[in-house]
């Protein structure tokens, strides 16, 4: 399965991915930051911690190459790699 484009809804708080089997998924911007995988995200959970999603928006979207996103977030976190795969995975995870 593929991305075939991305968009944002800032009103809602939600990206929607397009993909090549027709569907269009929603992914809230508060699940994108709490399923950032970054050494520091990363180190927080493994301490019992929990990362604040309340009120966050997205705030760019950088490619990556062709295969991975970089996320910057309004509460300042921009560290967030996202591969595409995972992406389209988040949309499935419960």
């Amino acid at each position: 399965m593929q991305i075939l484009s991305l968009q944002t809804d800032d009103r809602i708080a939600t990206m929607f991915l397009e993909l090549d089997d027709g569907s269009r998924r929603p992914l809230p911007y508060t699940r994108l930051r709490a399923a950032c995988r970054c050494a520091e995200c990363m180190a927080l959970k493994l301490q019992g911690g929990h990362i604040p999603t309340d009120g966050v928006a997205l705030q760019t979207l950088k490619p990556i190459g062709t295969n991975a996103l970089n996320l910057a977030f309004s509460d300042g976190h921009e560290r967030g790699i996202y591969p595409l795969s995972y992406l389209i995975e988040l949309t499935t995870a419960q």
